[in-house]
């Protein structure tokens, strides 16, 4: 991985969008943004933060959260570990 985050920061890879639900295919233009993911690096954190979250962890995080980024292709977002709803085990 090239993208290593800084402090408190985590680098999360999305859950595919759905396409269907309950037989029904549904267009790119509707399908709703996905708030799951999969923890792909982590910052070190900071003096005050200790990280929680570690390399592959899925997680659920805020609709808006993050920001969005592109490298070799893939989709990333990168949000601050505090934007992290939960861990799903």
């Amino acid at each position: 991985m090239k993208i290593q985050p800084l402090a408190d920061r985590v680098l999360v890879l999305p859950a595919p969008a759905e396409e269907k639900v309950g037989g029904i295919i549904i267009p790119d233009t509707a399908k709703e943004k996905p708030q799951r993911g999969k923890v792909i690096a982590v910052g070190e954190g900071t003096k005050d933060d200790k990280m929680v979250l570690k390399e592959g962890d899925e997680v659920l995080y805020g609709k808006y959260a993050g920001t969005e980024l592109e490298n070799e292709g893939e989709k990333y977002l990168i949000m601050r570990q505090s934007d992290v709803l939960a861990v799903l085990k």
